[in-house]
């Protein structure tokens, strides 16, 4: 287990790259193949990532959290793992198949296909990535150095095959083969820490923790990647090309944090089976400063200068974009709290239910916003929906948070 400066170093030298690659790509990529074709590739994965989240459920989460508690002892540590990845199994071939059905099944999927059949292998490469295995581990550095790695190659990929808007296919299979590529490498690596065997022994507890979280993703996806699937359906690619791009900028800007995140929650994890309180206690309040001292000027300057960032990142054809991006910039902060509350607090905690409550609350706030706003107002009633239903999943994740700080001892 390397020390928690050089994790968060290594984090954020590979956060320093998820933001400096698609700076590289996307203002190329997005002037190529234009509007229209932007959305129906943001269209179809955002479709395909529901399919992942019915295939993951709470894997990722659970995974991070049972292996860094389980990490000094190989035979527990195998023990855990067999289980998470069994679990995996049958819950990926469950939705695979019923990703193939509907292919055939729905007519806007069928008229898609092919970029569905690319989405397909998304679902099994991921499945396939145990990243959590990793970062339960916090092997950091080898995560940062293979990523880096496969995102040369992939920019390399973009710059050499992208050419026109017919390359939006290839586009598309450019960016599943990352994972891919990620995943192939972390199952030849995955030899040298853990040995895998399909067990049915010990299940139903992991389930039931999978299961709780794995909810919490789809009830969150309902108010995060929701927005663009219905968008598609709504209102077309052009309006899912304008919302994409703003969340694209978004996301870049929010993994700064999210590196710390991932970094902070198996070690606050391990301090809390540990009983050491008072270090975790110390290690949320350092959160909190980095969050309100950094990104609040960020998500400022996002808001101010948003016609000339939308400009820059994707072109004039994109103006569209404008307005969805000032609306979502200051949930760079709300989620950033929400991230520390619910990623760092409560998750360690064990709070399953509460996070349960808070992603029902978003939800439906999300649900009812998009069917209401959307039709009407398109991307820009997309991003205040989910505006809306981040404030609302913030206000509930304070409520329990501070409840459940209470319990722990000084």
């Amino acid at each position: 287990m390397g020390s928690l400066k050089k994790n968060i170093i290594y984090s954020s030298i590979l956060t320093t790259a998820n933001y400096i690659f698609p700076l590289l790509t996307y203002p190329y990529v997005s002037r190529v193949l234009g509007v229209a074709n932007i959305g129906v590739c943001n269209f179809v994965d955002s479709l395909i990532n529901y399919y992942v989240i019915f295939s993951m459920l709470g894997i990722a989460t659970v995974g991070i959290r049972e292996i860094s508690q389980s990490k000094g002892c190989r035979a527990q540590l195998d023990k855990t793992f067999s289980r998470l990845f069994t679990i995996n199994t049958i819950t990926t071939s469950i939705v695979l198949a019923v990703l193939i059905g509907s292919i055939y099944l729905v007519p806007k999927l069928y008229e898609n296909r092919e970029l569905m059949w690319i989405g397909a292998l998304k679902l099994v490469s991921t499945y396939l990535l145990i990243d959590w295995l990793y970062k339960g581990l916090e092997e950091f550095k080898y995560i940062t150095d293979r990523t880096i790695l496969v995102k040369c190659l992939y920019v390399a990929s973009v710059f050499l095959f992208i050419k026109s808007p017919e390359d939006t296919k290839t586009y598309f299979f450019l960016l599943t083969m990352m994972i891919t590529a990620n995943a192939a490498v972390n199952l030849i690596h995955s030899r040298k820490y853990v040995t895998f065997r399909f067990c049915t022994d010990g299940l139903a507890p992991v389930f039931k923790a999978v299961g709780i979280l794995g909810i919490y993703g789809i009830l969150t996806s309902l108010y995060t990647t929701f927005n663009t699937v219905f968008l598609g359906f709504a209102c077309g690619d052009v309006e899912v090309g304008y919302y994409a791009t703003s969340h694209k900028i978004f996301k870049i800007i929010l993994a700064l944090f999210t590196a710390v995140t991932g970094v902070m929650m198996p070690r606050l994890s391990s301090l809390l089976g540990e009983g050491r309180h008072s270090e975790f206690r110390a290690l949320l309040k350092k959160s909190f400063s980095l969050l309100m001292m950094v990104f609040i000027p960020i998500a400022a300057g996002i808001c101010l200068f948003a016609p000339l960032v939308i400009r820059i990142i994707a072109g004039p054809e994109f103006e569209g974009a404008i307005l969805p991006l000032r609306i979502i910039s200051p949930l760079i902060v709300i989620i950033g709290i929400e991230q520390i509350i619910i990623i760092q607090g409560l998750m360690p905690l064990k709070k399953d239910k509460a996070i349960l409550i808070n992603s029902i609350a978003g939800a439906v706030t999300g649900i009812s916003l998009n069917l209401l706003l959307v039709p009407k107002l398109g991307a820009t009633g997309a991003s205040i929906a989910w505006f809306a239903s981040e404030c609302v999943v913030l206000t509930s994740a304070a409520i329990f948070f501070r409840k459940a700080m209470k319990e722990i001892k000084p």
